[in-house]
């Protein structure tokens, strides 16, 4: 069976509150529902979007968090990831913003059909708890991310 291959580009957002606890969304792919990680909002641009808009949309589909995009400021992060997800295996360059807020009370309302059957959960991490923990968090570096845009314990 040939796997489906796919690049795309994305807009994520590191969210972070005032306590320096940065929002993450638990999911599983359907081809491994046990398997479960975390990850910040974000997703693939639509036409003609650029990674900010898109960053900016999908955080507001994702959390019912408006941002205007020329609030985002520069990407704080940028990479190249590779995953699977529903079979396809994916190539995806994408850029990251931070967005603070003093506090955020997240609605999911805006959930897509695929995000409402495959994203479990979604709570505020903090950089120490982020280095302890044994969970599968995306990116793989995100504590070296969150410190290098300022958040947290160096």
């Amino acid at each position: 069976m040939q796997v489906e291959r796919r690049a795309r580009r994305a807009g994520r957002v590191l969210l972070v509150n005032a306590s320096d606890r940065v929002l993450l969304f638990r999911g599983s792919d359907p081809t491994a529902p046990d398997v479960n990680y975390w990850f910040t909002p974000g997703g693939g641009l639509d036409d003609g979007e650029t990674t900010a808009q898109a960053a900016a949309r999908e955080l507001y589909e994702e959390t019912g968090l408006a941002v205007p995009v020329e609030k985002l400021g520069p990407a704080v992060h940028s990479e190249v990831a590779l995953f699977s997800f529903d079979g396809v295996a994916y190539r995806q360059e994408q850029d990251f913003y931070l967005v603070r807020v003093p506090q955020w009370r997240v609605d999911t309302g805006g959930f897509d059909e695929v995000e409402r059957r495959w994203v479990h959960a979604h709570d505020w991490w903090s950089v120490p708890e982020l280095r302890e923990t044994g969970e599968m968090i995306y990116p793989a570096d995100l504590v070296a991310v969150l410190t290098g845009a300022g958040v947290g314990p160096c």
